[in-house]
């Protein structure tokens, strides 16, 4: 799960010498908000649209406009959590791709990342999912998957969120089986506090159709 398994050259970059209104029209066509500038192959930056609708002169080459974003950029051996944090952070619509040399090798877009990690998780894959309320620094992630695997399931996936204000996180669990009940009466038995449940098929069915809607967005 590295950069160079998800970059897509779909995308084209943008040379100095394009005009700020080429660069815009290539953003409506793409349906981004940011485009890498090129040089040969050299990275030069990431070009945002507010930069571009600000210039004075449309007709002017790119080149000649000021890049607010000349850092943004991931390396391809680099993690894809890496990526999904810089896209975030920086609210990016494409984040380009470099080698060890800073060679251009394309971008990656949001809707191709969340593609990428949703196919090659348990978000997809059926099972029942629970959700754990538990002190912050005092729970064990051990007990939690003996407990799962004492009543012969397994962990598919696990996601922790916290909150600033407080010292208990939630920890989501993806199992392999939907029928939870034997789960959940064990975790009960050991004092866990249980938030939240997706275990009937109706449950099931809503997410599915939730996370298709979403694929359906991003495609357009």
């Amino acid at each position: 799960m590295i950069a160079k398994d998800v970059v897509s050259d779909e995308i084209l970059p943008l040379r100095t010498s394009d005009s700020v209104a080429f660069a815009l029209n290539a953003m409506d066509d793409n349906k981004v908000n940011h485009l890498p500038v090129v040089n040969d192959r050299e990275l030069l930056g990431l070009i945002a649209e507010f930069d571009l609708i600000n210039h004075p002169d449309q007709e002017d080459p790119v080149g000649n406009v000021r890049l607010s974003l000349p850092n943004a950029s991931i390396g391809d051996h680099q993690h894809l959590f890496d990526a999904m944090k810089m896209i975030t952070e920086m609210k990016l619509s494409v984040l380009p791709v470099v080698d060890q040399r800073n060679s251009y090798m394309g971008v990656i877009t949001a809707s191709n990342l969340l593609h990428y990690l949703t196919s090659h998780s348990a978000i997809i894959n059926p099972g029942g999912i629970i959700v754990l309320e538990l002190a912050q620094n005092s729970y064990s992630m051990a007990e939690i998957a003996q407990i799962v695997e004492s009543n012969d399931a397994r962990i598919l996936g696990a996601f922790l969120s916290g909150h600033p204000d407080s010292t208990l996180v939630e920890l989501t669990i993806k199992l392999n089986k939907i029928d939870l009940n034997a789960i959940l009466q064990t975790f009960q038995r050991y004092n866990y506090t249980i938030k939240a449940t997706f275990a009937e098929k109706d449950d099931l069915d809503e997410l599915k159709e939730r996370y298709d809607s979403l694929m359906n967005y991003l495609n357009v």
